[in-house]
C-alpha cells in the first residue's frame, strides 16, 4: 500500500495526461502507449475506450468511481487512487462508513486469489480507509515520505530535511504550515492525520520507559457495543511513589466468546493481585453481562461501575495526571496505538483505551459512588 506523496504523482499524471476530461482513466492509457517499449507491452489496437482497453499482452484494464460498478469482473492488481476528496468527507462518519463497506463487500470480492492491493492517497484522518485497513489483520507494506524527514525515514533523510528541497525547501515549507495550520498540514505534507478535536491529553508529557513500576496494579476494561468494528480493551495501571505508569493494554475485536476468553487469559497473567474493572451498563442486561463474567472470574477481585457523563469529563482527572507528568508508559508493541489514541480524544474515531484508562484510575483513587465490587447472585448465573 501506498501512502503520501504518490498521491500528489497521481493528481499530476491527471493534470499532464488526462486533461480535465480524461481523468486518471486516459493518463493510464497515455503512460502505457508512451512507454510501450520499455514495459514490453502496449495498447491492444482494437481498444478504443479510456477506461477500459487491452493490451498486447492479453491483460485488461478497467477503471471506475469509488462505489462504482464492479459486479462480474475479477482482479489481479487493485489500485485504489484518492478515494477521500477532502476533510469534509474524511469528517463525514457516514462516508467512512460507507467507503469501508464498498471495500469489503464490494472490490475486495472481485480480487483473484494471490491478487494484491495498492491504496494511493491522502491520509485525512485516522479512521479513512488507510487506518482502517492497518487496524486489520491483514499486512500491508507502508510507503509514507513525509515533506519534512522525521525518524526511521523511509529513504534516508535526516529528521527536518525536506523532501524535495529543489522543490520546496525548508523555509518554503514552514512558511506553508504556518499557514495551513496543523491538522491540515499533517494529513497533506506529512500523511499523520489527526482528527479534530482532540488535545485532552498532553502526550508530550508521557515518558515511554523500560522499566516496570512495583506497586499496587488494576486493570480495566472497556467492552465493545458490538463485534463488528468496534474494540474492547483493557489496560493495566500500576501506582506507586514514583507515580502512575500504565504497564499493558490488551486491546481485540470479537464476539462475546472471544471477549470473555481474552479478559480471563489477560486475568490468569497478570495474577490474583491485580483487581479487575467492568462496566456496568444500566439495567438487568447490564447486570446480568457483570454476573456473567465474573462468574468466569472466581478468585480475583472484580470491581463493575456505572457510568454517567459525557466521556471526556470522566476523562480529566487522569488526564489532569497525564498532563501534570506524573504518568509514564511502559515500553511495548502497543505504545503507538495507545498516545494516539489519547491525542485524538475526544474528537478520534475510537475511545476504548481511553475509557478503560479512565477506569482504572478511578479504582485507583478511590470508587465513585456508583461502583461496587460485583457479588454474584446464583440465581443470575
Amino acid at each position: 500500500m501506498v501512502f503520501g506523496t504518490a498521491s500528489e504523482i497521481a493528481r499530476d499524471l491527471r493534470q499532464s495526461y488526462g486533461g480535465p476530461g480524461g481523468g486518471f482513466r486516459a493518463g493510464v492509457r497515455g503512460l502505457i502507449d508512451e512507454h510501450r517499449v520499455r514495459l514490453g507491452i502496449g495498447i491492444d489496437p482494437s481498444s478504443r475506450a479510456a477506461h477500459r482497453f487491452g493490451t498486447t499482452a492479453g491483460g485488461t484494464y478497467y477503471a471506475t468511481g469509488v462505489r462504482g460498478p464492479v459486479t462480474g469482473r475479477r482482479a489481479d492488481l487493485l489500485v485504489i487512487d484518492d478515494p477521500v476528496k477532502g476533510h469534509a468527507e474524511a469528517d463525514s462518519r457516514l462516508h467512512r462508513e460507507a467507503l469501508w463497506n464498498w471495500y469489503r463487500s464490494d472490490l475486495v470480492s472481485r480480487l483473484k486469489p494471490g491478487g494484491r492491493v495498492v491504496l494511493v492517497m491522502t491520509r485525512w484522518h485516522s479512521d479513512d480507509l488507510g487506518g482502517r485497513l492497518l487496524a486489520g489483520p491483514e499486512p500491508w507494506r507502508v510507503v509514507r515520505l513525509p515533506a519534512i524527514a522525521e525518524l526511521d525515514d523511509a529513504i534516508g533523510r535526516a529528521p527536518g530535511e525536506a523532501l524535495w528541497p529543489e522543490w520546496e525547501d525548508i523555509a518554503a515549507l514552514e512558511r506553508k504550515r504556518l499557514v495551513m495550520g496543523d491538522r491540515a498540514w499533517g494529513a497533506l505534507f506529512q500523511q499523520s492525520p489527526r482528527s479534530l478535536g482532540g488535545r485532552l491529553f498532553q502526550v508530550g508529557r508521557v515518558a515511554v520507559v523500560g522499566n516496570r513500576l512495583l506497586g499496587t496494579a488494576v486493570r480495566a476494561w472497556d467492552l465493545a457495543a458490538s463485534a463488528d468494528g468496534d474494540w474492547t480493551a483493557g489496560v493495566r495501571l500500576a501506582r506507586s511513589a514514583d507515580g502512575l505508569q500504565v504497564q499493558d493494554v490488551v486491546r481485540i475485536r470479537g464476539g462475546p466468546e472471544e471477549v470473555v476468553r481474552a479478559i480471563r487469559v489477560t486475568a490468569e497473567r497478570d495474577g490474583h493481585g491485580v483487581a479487575i474493572g467492568l462496566p456496568q451498563d444500566p439495567g438487568q442486561a447490564g447486570r446480568s453481562q457483570v454476573a456473567f463474567l465474573v462468574a468466569r472470574l472466581a478468585g480475583w477481585r472484580v470491581v463493575s461501575s456505572l457510568e454517567s457523563g459525557a466521556k471526556s469529563t470522566r476523562a480529566m482527572p487522569v488526564a489532569s495526571q497525564v498532563n501534570a507528568g506524573t504518568v509514564s508508559v511502559l515500553q511495548g508493541d502497543w505504545n503507538e496505538a495507545f498516545l494516539a489514541e489519547l491525542e485524538d480524544f475526544p474528537g478520534g474515531a475510537y475511545d476504548d483505551q481511553v475509557d478503560a484508562l479512565t477506569r482504572a484510575f478511578g479504582m485507583m483513587v478511590g470508587p465513585p459512588e456508583t461502583a461496587r465490587v460485583a457479588r454474584v447472585d446464583w440465581g443470575e448465573r
